[in-house]
């Protein structure tokens, strides 16, 4: 199916996951996880950094209905988003580090730009 992966998990369960990895990379601002959980938690992150760049009531509430962490909104409205005001698109890279030991899953470093 075109537009998302479903990583192999139910709706609900992929769902929140997403959500997690986005809260934490938002957080942190770099996370290790797989690769193709990389590339769909960095698609919703892109999406929540342009809600911080509009920065109006209604993106606000937006973000806080993905973000689980209202510090983690905060923080993208006043300290993230400000920092790609002039840019546009492609606020997250993805940097392979190698296969992971256990089951030789690829395994990605998802950082802010």
């Amino acid at each position: 199916m075109p537009g998302y992966r479903k990583l192999g998990k139910p709706t609900a369960h992929r769902k929140a996951m997403l959500r997690n990895l986005v809260t934490d990379l938002l957080r942190e601002g770099r996370i290790s996880t797989t690769e193709c959980r990389a590339k769909e938690a960095g698609r919703a992150a892109e999406k929540m950094i342009t809600l911080g760049k509009r920065g109006d009531l209604h993106a606000r509430r937006q973000a806080l209905a993905y973000i689980y962490d209202e510090t983690v909104v905060k923080k993208l409205f006043d300290d993230i988003a400000p920092k790609y005001a002039e840019r546009n698109g492609g606020y997250t890279r993805v940097l392979k580090l190698g296969p992971r030991r256990g089951d030789s899953a690829e395994t990605v470093f998802l950082e802010l730009v």
